[in-house]
């Protein structure tokens, strides 16, 4: 039985309990919050033992095996790095931290302290995604020429996920101060991971990014709103595709939508999850002149918490792991430069020029 505990006790934090509560040989035993009343209600509607607002406390526990981090954004550094320091097992929500120094810090010491890391990019889940990544590494597309990528919610226009301007939980993703990155980093560190992980590397990234007046003097009680909620990226794959990515909280009519296609000069794949978690759109052949797309059904892929605790059982850290979250944190960094400087940067600081002038 593999004990584990859950840092948080927000929603994304009842997702986590689920997950792994419904795994055979895996027991939540405890979860901590720095707000106690939360983390009791937590643990009475998800059965789980014990509840604490020590973070200390509960990591002490040597029963405890790992620990799902479900923490707001700019605390992922100081929690994630106290329970690898405590020999804990990790899976940490996205962003892994707010910048790339703190990242590669965490991914570092993961490594050295030999403790299986993911963090939770929980779009790799999709079956669709991963076989579309099987095909182009087939070759059956050819050279990857131009990728078009987007992540459209609208939850700053409708109350589908609840009432943005009174509920804290969406409220901190719009305040800098309160330790957001806006939708770049919210939601964008997903679709980048999505675009990269069939096509390779982002070499170069230009980036404009926009916060909307959403309130007199864009200010709800504490919550300064000022981050950003709208990105648009252009970037060049380290294999020399061009691509478009973009990530927004206004795009009416998607509650939560993801879609990549990438085009080749022999064949294109397409993955749109609105439509399908386990279909794949393909043009190859003989339907490239006719413009035919077919809708291929990908095989069944475990799911995260799943692959997490084999990891715990094998020894052997499955993707994506902390590494590949510094990876990530450094092209948001990147994203983050390029809108400030209004061109575009490379991803490696000694070679930042300018490739694209304004």
């Amino acid at each position: 039985m593999i004990k584990l505990a859950i840092i948080g006790a927000g929603s994304m934090a009842g997702e986590h309990a689920r997950h792994f509560a419904a795994l055979d040989g895996v027991e939540v035993v405890a979860v901590c919050d720095l707000d106690a009343d939360r983390a009791r209600a937590f643990a009475a509607e998800h059965g789980i033992a014990e509840a604490y607002a020590d973070l200390a406390a509960m990591l002490a526990r040597d029963d405890i095996q790992a620990v799902s981090n479900v923490t707001p954004d700019g605390v992922h550094k100081a929690t994630s790095l106290a329970a690898i320091a405590a020999g804990k097992h990790i899976l940490c929500e996205k962003p892994l931290a707010t910048n790339e120094a703190d990242a590669r810090e965490m991914a570092e010491a993961a490594r050295e302290a030999g403790v299986i890391n993911m963090i939770n990019l929980s779009y790799r889940d999709a079956p669709a995604i991963q076989h579309a990544r099987q095909l182009i590494a087939s070759g059956a597309i050819g050279r990857v020429m131009h990728v078009d990528a987007s992540y459209l919610q609208s939850w700053l226009v409708s109350t589908a996920w609840g009432q943005w301007d009174r509920d804290s939980q969406w409220l901190w993703r719009l305040s800098e101060g309160h330790g957001s990155k806006g939708v770049l980093g919210d939601v964008g560190v997903h679709i980048l991971d999505f675009a990269s992980f069939p096509v390779g590397d982002i070499a170069a990234v230009n980036c404009r990014l926009k916060c909307f007046d959403k309130a007199p003097d864009n200010r709800i009680g504490d919550y300064v709103l000022d981050a950003n909620d709208s990105a648009l990226m252009r970037v060049e794959f380290a294999g020399g595709a061009l691509g478009t990515i973009q990530a927004t909280r206004w795009a009416t009519g998607h509650l939560n939508s993801l879609k990549l296609s990438v085009y080749g000069d022999k064949g294109a794949v397409s993955v749109v999850l609105d439509d399908a978690r386990d279909r794949v759109l393909t043009c190859f052949g003989d339907d490239v002149h006719e413009a035919r797309w077919t809708s291929v059904e990908a095989p069944p892929t475990p799911n995260i918490y799943r692959r997490f605790v084999d990891g715990i059982r094998s020894g052997v850290n499955d993707q994506p792991d902390f590494a590949r979250g510094a990876e990530l944190q450094a092209v948001l960094d990147a994203c983050f430069r390029a809108d400030a400087l209004d061109r575009s940067v490379a991803l490696n600081p000694a070679s930042d020029t300018v490739r694209h002038p304004a």
